[in-house]
């Protein structure tokens, strides 16, 4: 498999130099190396892997699992993690230091496939890291079963991801900013978002949205696109409105966003706190270890310079 769309932040772009008239961003294999410092370390006996045979019946993301894929899984001791229903209904899978205090937090907004285990093992991880990290399953209303890391066919899955529009997931979004805010395991004033692929894009949005927000880290998310009948915008459009700085994790090999879009979002943060990192060597979604183009050396670095951004802006 060389790939398929999924990480238009609104879910209806258009990659025509990939022959995709889906409405999302390439979908590209990738992987994660978990970076051993000192604030997400983990020892070896704390990590275990999951062989690729194994990888659907763990609940990982079907659509494109590599055959050989062993994707870091992260335990859950010295943790509570579990389900949680925010208000509205908006079901969000949640991780967090078992230890009493306050903890900063972060919105982790996953890709097209909604929250599966890759999702919920990121979240382990920055719960390891002395997180609180909250995934809501924001195509919830449109797949109610959760059938999203089960399908293969990616007319279905394009149909259940267009059905949230961009104002939805900013509702969402606002309503788990508002859940966390009145958790007392939770640092109020020390909130941050990231997201994969298309919550990416929605990671872009969200830092021009709400003022909660500290920091953010937006991992190859689509820059710009079609306005459609929302007339909505994209991350290229709202960079003044940015209120928080964002953290750009983009791979120069990436066939849905092109390097020439990239450059130009680097153009326009120029002078901000914002800004790109783009890895000469990197696929879309490179961060996914359970997915066929795996990058250790993108991987890493990109994960240890996410939490040095996130502290260095308070979180």
């Amino acid at each position: 498999m060389t790939g398929a769309a999924d990480d238009d932040p609104s879910g209806i772009a258009t990659y025509s130099q990939a022959g995709a008239a889906f409405g999302f961003a390439l979908l590209w294999p990738v992987v994660l190396a978990w970076p051993f410092l000192t604030a997400f370390q983990f020892t070896c006996a704390e990590i275990a892997r999951v062989t690729g045979k194994g990888l659907a019946a763990a609940g990982y993301a079907v659509f494109d699992i590599a055959a050989q894929a062993e994707p870091i899984t992260t335990p859950a001791d010295g943790l509570v993690t579990g389900w949680e229903t925010l208000p509205g209904g908006l079901p969000a899978f949640v991780a967090r230091p078992a230890s009493k205090g306050k903890h900063p937090a972060v919105i982790v907004v996953n890709e097209i496939f909604g929250v599966h285990e890759w999702i919920k093992d990121v979240c382990r991880r920055f719960a390891k890291a002395g997180y609180v990290a909250v995934a809501p399953e924001y195509f919830f209303r449109g797949d109610p079963d959760k059938t999203l890391p089960t399908l293969k066919d990616f007319p279905a899955i394009r149909a259940i991801v267009a059905k949230a529009g961009l104002e939805q997931v900013m509702g969402d979004t606002k309503t788990t900013l508002d859940w966390l805010g009145t958790q007392k395991f939770v640092s109020p004033k020390k909130l941050a978002i990231t997201g994969f692929c298309w919550g990416g894009g929605i990671t872009w949005m969200a830092a021009a949205r709400f003022p909660e927000l500290k920091a953010g880290g937006a991992w190859y998310g689509g820059l710009k696109g079609n306005p459609g009948l929302e007339n909505r915008r994209f991350p290229m459009d709202v960079v003044d409105d940015l209120k928080a700085p964002v953290l750009g994790l983009y791979g120069a090999l990436d066939k849905g966003i092109p390097v020439a879009d990239v450059e130009a979002m680097q153009a326009k943060l120029k002078g901000s706190k914002s800004s790109i990192i783009l890895y000469p060597d990197a696929d879309h979604g490179f961060l996914a270890d359970y997915r066929p183009s795996y990058n250790a050396a993108a991987g890493k670095d990109a994960w240890e310079r996410l939490p040095k951004h996130f502290r260095d802006n308070g979180v």
